[in-house]
């Protein structure tokens, strides 16, 4: 039998002129992503069916989310990948094996899930290439949580392809589901509309006064006028329909469903009830399941009620209507059908879904039903489903009749929820493994759980010291985590901006020296965490070179599996950190940040992508390369905003401090102070003195500086001490404070003294410069230089041929001043660092010599994106490379080079190196400030 014929579709009319627009962009080789919201029965489903007949010339797939108590990873996805499965062997390697792994096609490590993100958006992207894809998707607030964030994190990718998606999202349930979205708001039916919807449903003449109060009570929604209109006379309208106003609309359309069901006869309702408890509506599995339970499989009185309709599945006319069949139901009822579909679903092809409904069918605990969930749960890990794993495991533990082993699985709940960016439900299921009789060790895992949550929701030093205590806990049970935790709590003091007292760097640097643990897993990341406590623990004399001796093993350690790799990227910003802050080695710093960068990208992992490449966004900074800083500045702040998390603004602080726009800085600097505050992130405040310091030493300010610098000295932290000393020694001198920058300078000599760097050696020979008498001067900013080129620390080169300009003129040696401000000028102005340009323009002028500021031709602008793909382009990469490595389409790719082409006035790829080579050598190549 074919489906009903859907809700004639009336008024609507900016609706439908949005989604013809859509398809029109569709056809014409654009991509588009639309959500329709509203209420439940408001239209967006007849919406839906509108986009598709309109779309008919493309190749349409479609999905229901479905309000269900299991989630199925990447079923949905899985769903509408269907149709274009057959393009998943030409997929790159990496992004085929994750997709693969993901829908259950092939074992491997647990993918991320912006890898299959990336993989869906290349298999849709080649399908779209010989017919226009259309992706819809009803309810899609019910689909399972991975394939949500992934359809997500794909529409928010598509540019220049001929995809569209179109999801319909059910209000309040759904409000907080694809935020961001170009949307559409479905409001009830205007007077007119629903007017012309009543007349046509009803039979008989209505009378206009009751139509006006059916279409008040109702708000317009047009299904329930249609519901309950349904099988009423105009004359039964009038006398017989009594308003229920404290019901919402979803209830009183649910009651008039039940009201239907009721009338069915006890066969015909348990069917619905088997359909209503099996989601995919699978013919055959409910026949056996009726079969089991000794019913006729009779849906036809179903089908005249207007609760069903038949086509190659049984499908609801609305998910209210599965609801109402599935609520109505008494608890035994239920139980009887899971246990019938328990038993008809295939073992082999279907444990999950068998293992699932076995466990709703119990009504106490069933060690052998958790045990089946418990294995359901292992296999959705190892797809990929983090949210799935979790929901699998606390359901194993409600029915776990041991209480120790209900605790543990309890614990792997919490764990799970906890990966899966589920911290509420990590702490209830915490809660409830902490009642239960743990083990030590179990306890002592359970206490590096909730120290753990709270870093994540605050960077508070709370954090901290909870982590110490599990970490000495891990330790006393002989826990090969323990040395894990130890660097965790290193690293949460990091961010509290913490180094001394009983929770800050120091004590767990001294307590993981003494805490005599076993070896991790692996051996860089242990000789790491000795490097570090030793030189927390002993000074920088001793920790300086165990620290160096850490280096080598930890960027050239062998990575063989996913899991090993994102250890490695965890623990990668504390070595970063220590690299820079106490040996002062740059060429550590990009070592470390550019493999982390391509780890990332290598294995997909989007989640530490940004801040691999915000560290990577610093070295560049330092090799006075602002342009490609701002490249991967823009680029981890939009894998930040598709992946739904808060953009990192370290580097984006340090950038703006350096290009010398007072303004454009401190509307950085600004909600970074605030951020700082309402997250207890301590290290910030470091941070945002040492940036404020460097803008207005540039601007030459320099009261402005010395008090930023000395907000930046004073911060007791493991990171950003050293790099304010140096700012506030140039400020003090400048300002006549010769006792504050002498401190500082001891303070400093003090920091740089164990390092061997040559940023080391510039930082203090430079700083002594400030200081020091005539006869030394000359001779220590010389020094300063050559130390700082070993490096290519060259902003440092340019400062120091600024101060070193500035000190030759005051001298009286005009002629050698200029050579050096000359020098320092041309640094800073092909930089763009203006505050230090516009200062060494300045001291230019007084030595009698003028310099025209250079002209920004905004024709040729360049946005960061498109300066990172014309760069990697120029470079001899493909655009599906290209793709790969920024997380777009290659049309996206081609997209933006067309631009580029534009913008430069070349035509083709082979003109791109020479053009780039051109307008950067006459100081014409600029990449566009970002809003």
């Amino acid at each position: 039998m074919s489906a009903t014929t859907p809700p004639r579709l009336v008024g609507r009319r900016d609706e439908r002129a949005s989604l013809d627009d859509l398809l029109v962009d569709l056809h014409s080789g654009r991509s588009a992503a639309c959500v329709i919201r509203g209420e439940a029965g408001i239209g967006k489903s007849v919406l839906l069916d509108y986009v598709v007949a309109q779309g008919r010339r493309a190749t349409v797939s479609r999905a229901q989310g479905i309000e269900a108590d299991i989630e199925l990873a990447y079923a949905s996805l899985h769903q509408l990948c269907a149709p274009f499965m057959s393009g998943i062997y030409d997929l790159p390697d990496p992004q085929r094996d994750a997709l693969q792994v993901a829908f259950g096609m092939a074992a491997g490590d647990p993918p991320d899930r912006f890898l299959v993100g990336l993989a869906v958006l290349t298999l849709l992207t080649r399908a779209s290439e010989t017919r226009p894809v259309l992706l819809v998707v009803d309810d899609a607030q019910w689909l399972d949580r991975v394939s949500l964030l992934t359809l997500e994190f794909v529409a928010r990718r598509l540019l220049a392809e001929a995809v569209a998606m179109v999801f319909g999202v059910r209000e309040p349930e759904g409000a907080s589901v694809l935020v961001g979205l170009p949307e559409i708001r479905v409001q009830g039916l205007d007077a007119g509309a629903a007017a012309e919807l009543l007349d046509a449903a009803v039979d008989g003449l209505l009378e206009e006064k009751v139509r006006d109060r059916l279409v008040a009570e109702t708000h317009g929604n047009p299904l329930a006028l249609l519901e309950l209109c349904r099988g009423r006379s105009a004359a039964e309208l009038a006398y017989g329909l009594d308003a229920v106003e404290t019901a919402t609309m979803s209830s009183r359309i649910e009651q008039d469903f039940v009201r239907r069901l009721n009338a069915l006869p006890d066969h015909t309702r348990t069917l619905l009830l088997i359909a209503a408890a099996e989601p995919l509506g699978d013919p055959r599995l409910m026949l056996r399941a009726a079969d089991l339970l000794q019913i006729t499989p009779d849906a036809a009185p179903a089908t005249a009620a207007g609760l069903i309709e038949l086509g190659e599945t049984l499908r609801f006319r609305h998910p209210l209507a599965r609801s109402a069949v599935y609520r109505q139901a008494a608890p035994e009822e239920r139980r009887a059908v899971h246990r019938s579909l328990a038993t008809a679903t295939d073992p082999v092809t279907d444990p999950d879904r068998r293992a699932w409904h076995a466990a709703q069918a119990c009504d106490g605990p069933d060690e052998d039903v958790a045990t089946g969930l418990e294995r359901a749960a292992d296999r959705a890990r190892q797809r990929g489903g983090m949210s799935a794993e979790a929901v699998l495991l606390e359901r194993a533990a409600e029915l776990t009749p041991d209480p120790w082993l209900r605790g543990t699985r309890a614990l792997a709940a919490a764990s799970a929820y906890f990966s899966a960016a589920s911290p509420d439900r990590a702490t209830e299921l915490a809660s409830l493994a902490e009642l239960s009789p743990l083990t030590a060790l179990d306890r002592a895992r359970l206490d590096r759980l909730r120290a753990r949550i709270l870093f994540a929701r605050s960077r508070s030093d709370e954090a901290a010291p909870l982590l110490l205590q599990a970490a000495q806990a891990l330790a006393a049970e002989g826990s090969p985590l323990a040395r894990e935790t130890f660097l965790e709590a290193i690293s949460a003091t990091v961010f509290a901006g913490r180094v001394h007292g009983p929770a800050g760097a120091r004590a767990a640097a001294v307590a993981a020296r003494s805490a005599g643990t076993k070896p991790s897993a692996s051996a860089a990341s242990d000789q790491l965490l000795d490097g570090v406590a030793t030189l927390l623990a002993d000074g920088h004399e001793a920790g300086v070179p165990a620290l160096q001796r850490a280096f080598e093993p930890f960027v050239t350690e062998e990575l063989t599996s996913r899991e090993e790799t994102m250890r490695w990227l965890l623990h990668v910003p504390v070595a970063i950190e220590s690299f820079i802050h106490h040996a002062w080695d740059l060429p550590a710093w990009d070592a470390l940040s550019s493999r982390a960068v391509r780890l990332a990208r290598d294995t997909g992992a989007l989640s530490v992508l940004p801040p691999a490449l915000i560290y990577a966004g610093g070295v560049e900074i330092h090799h006075g390369d602002f342009a490609a800083a701002a490249r991967m500045i823009d680029e981890a702040n939009a894998i930040a905003a598709a992946t739904g998390n808060a953009p990192h603004a370290y580097a984006a602080l340090v950038l703006a401090g350096w290009r010398g726009d007072e303004e454009a800085a401190m509307d950085v600097i600004r909600p970074a102070l605030a951020n700082a505050s309402e997250r207890g992130e301590v290290s910030l405040l470091g941070v945002t003195g040492y940036i404020r310091a460097v803008l207005y030493n540039g601007l030459a300010q320099y009261e402005t500086a010395l008090e930023a610098a000395r907000a930046g000295v004073e911060h007791d932290g493991y990171n950003f001490t050293g790099l304010p000393l140096v700012e506030h020694i140039e400020a003090a001198v400048r300002c006549g404070e010769l006792d504050q920058a002498q401190q500082s300078l001891h303070r400093l000599i003090d920091l740089t003294s164990a390092a061997t760097s040559g940023w080391a050696g510039g930082a203090s020979a430079r700083s002594r410069a400030l200081l020091a008498s005539d006869d030394d001067a000359d001779q220590l900013y010389r020094t300063a230089l050559a130390e700082f080129a070993r490096d290519r620390v060259m902003v440092e080169v340019a400062r120091t041929h600024l101060l070193y300009g500035e000190w030759l003129r005051r001298s009286r040696r005009r002629s050698d001043a200029r050579e050096q401000l000359r020098t320092a000028h041309d640094m800073f102005d092909a930089m763009g660092a203006t505050g230090f340009a516009e200062r060494a323009r300045r001291e230019l002028h007084a030595t009698g010599e003028h310099v025209r500021a250079r002209t920004i031709e905004v024709a040729t602008a360049l946005t960061p994106q498109e300066a990172q793909i014309a760069a990697l382009a120029a470079g001899g990469m493909t655009n599906p490379k290209i793709g790969a490595e920024l997380f777009l389409s290659p049309h996206t790719v081609e997209w933006h080079l067309r631009k580029v082409y534009s913008k430069l006035g070349i035509s083709s790829r082979r003109q791109l190196p020479s053009a780039l080579r051109s307008q950067g050598s006459h100081g014409r190549l600029e990449i566009a400030a970002q809003p």
